[in-house]
């Protein structure tokens, strides 16, 4: 009964609100070498962060 108001809104419609990735950014989630780039930048930074805080 409380999802009621909510029947009228598709999934991917305008109203529905949520962002659909077109062009760069469909591509970034896709590429493996980027992602392996973010992986090795995210461990790097997390490193420091550690070293960091146990001096």
């Amino acid at each position: 009964m409380a999802e009621k108001h909510l029947g009228h809104i598709q999934p991917y419609s305008a109203q529905f609100g949520t962002m659909i990735p077109l062009g760069t950014q469909k591509f970034l989630r896709t590429c493996i070498i980027y992602q392996l780039i973010r992986f090795v930048v995210i461990n790097i930074r997390m490193t420091v962060l550690i070293l960091k805080s146990h001096h």
